[in-house]
């Protein structure tokens, strides 16, 4: 079910089949009465709306991996145990996140981000952990000792063996009961199989496990139950993906500058919204307030049916040291996520740095770059930062510039001739000089008969 609906809640009532049969209902769906194993015509017939999946394993497989690569991020040892079971050996991340009840709260909470509900269990064996889930009810259990008692009281069924029935009809209920039967009387009834995974639950036998390997690259897709078209449906979907994507990220304790979301439609091309960070980033909070700022002016031709999230690039994410003690007046404020979001809200190609040129002309002198681009480092007098898009003439009165009254000048001249070499030659001096409103001006005087004075930039 999740698989299906984790994208966007449906507001019809929801079930998934198999075989004709139902295998889930939603709640909406059990309101009004069906349930699990009814017949589909069945549950047509009491609920005429009801949105009705087939069961897609390729998309509850598919579910597991990705789920398996976000736990990752507490633990590098993950197995899988299809078709839903992912196992976590976390003894040597005790420490770090501070016990077993921090790790299933964090667990918990990132599941629930995604989309996901799971029953969490914890015990010394790879098996007891699993059937403790499958039993239902938290039990987080770290000492062996008591590992034999609390197996002891699980119901039969979480063997999910062939023999459950057999052993059932001889008045065997649970594990305990079964642990205390005759192991020879056992073995020669039911095999040696079912010793040994008794003996695997209990850790007197190994359970090897072969643990996954993390993809080297992030993609993700949800299917909408319903076509949408308003942004907020839209981000309730993406965040899905952006948290399994953090999770993905802190695995591979790495982060990345380009993020890549595809909405897909009925008919029509994909449309593709790319986010870019200044810095590397990992925080889905962060990814979800830039395509906050981008939803609203992107154009959907038709309405989504489906979002995925693809990343290709990632890189070590670098931790900045922090004080050992919190100043908030030396706290300097945090220009690339600024600059991340005006980008996502204006486009990248309002927001930009400035980089230098190897051209001594000041209109030519600077090229748009990204923010802390490696400079060229030329030998300039002062100039100032703001530049007028066109140099504006100055009246000169006694051969001394004028603009709201006579001009001081200060420094200078700063001589320029360049550009002779693509038909843009100047020749000109450059002085500062003062207004008679105390601002501070770059004007600069033609070296040509006319000498005629102009006001090219501004200091303050």
């Amino acid at each position: 079910m999740e698989a299906f609906q984790r994208g966007l809640p449906s507001p019809e009532p929801c079930a998934v089949a198999e075989r004709q049969h139902l295998l889930v209902c939603d709640a909406k769906a059990a309101a009004r009465g069906l349930r699990a194993g009814m017949p589909v015509t069945a549950a047509l017939a009491l609920a005429p709306g009801l949105r009705l999946r087939e069961r897609d394993a390729a998309a509850e497989t598919e579910a597991l991996l990705g789920i398996a690569a976000w736990a990752m991020q507490c633990t590098p040892n993950v197995a899988l145990a299809f078709p839903d079971l992912v196992l976590l050996e976390v003894s040597g991340s005790l420490k770090l996140f501070g016990g077993l009840v921090k790790i299933e709260v964090r667990l918990r909470q990132g599941l629930a981000a995604m989309g996901y509900g799971a029953r969490l269990a914890a015990a010394p064996t790879p098996r007891a952990a699993s059937w403790f889930a499958r039993a239902g009810g938290q039990r987080l259990i770290a000492d062996a000792a008591l590992l034999e008692r609390e197996l002891s009281a699980l119901p039969l069924s979480v063997l999910e063996s062939k023999d459950e029935e057999t052993l059932s009809s001889i008045g065997i209920r649970s594990i305990g009961e079964l642990l205390a039967l005759p192991r020879d009387g056992l073995a020669r009834r039911f095999g040696q199989r079912l010793l040994d995974t008794l003996d695997q639950a209990l850790g007197r036998l190994p359970d090897p496990r072969g643990f996954c390997v993390l993809p080297e690259k992030f993609y993700a897709a949800i299917e909408l139950p319903a076509e949408a078209t308003q942004a907020e449906a839209l981000l309730f979907a993406a965040k899905r993906l952006l948290a399994q994507l953090e999770g993905f990220l802190a695995a591979r304790a790495a982060g990345t500058r380009q993020v890549l979301f595809s909405l897909t439609h009925r008919a029509a091309p994909a449309t593709r919204i790319e986010l870019g960070m200044v810095t590397a980033c990992r925080e889905a909070t962060h990814f979800a307030l830039l395509l906050r700022e981008r939803l609203p002016q992107t154009a959907l031709p038709v309405p989504v049916r489906a979002i995925g999230l693809e990343v290709q690039a990632i890189e070590p994410l670098a931790h900045s040291n922090q004080n050992l003690f919190a100043d908030a007046l030396r706290e300097e404020g945090n220009w690339p996520r600024l600059i991340e979001r005006l980008r996502a809200r204006l486009g990248a190609a309002a927001v930009h740095g400035m980089g230098l040129r190897a051209d001594h002309r000041p209109e030519r002198a600077s090229v748009p770059a990204e923010p802390g681009a490696k400079q060229l480092a030329l030998d300039f007098e002062p100039r100032p930062f703001w530049l007028l898009e066109r140099p504006q003439g100055l009246e000169e009165n006694a051969s001394v510039p004028c603009r709201d009254g006579p001009l001081k000048l200060l420094a200078g001249p700063e001589r320029i001739e360049s550009g002779w070499w693509d038909g843009a030659d100047v020749a000109r001096d450059y002085f500062i000089a003062r207004a008679a409103n105390e601002a501070l001006l770059w004007v600069y005087r033609e070296r040509s008969p006319a000498g005629a004075w102009y006001l090219h930039g501004i200091f303050s």
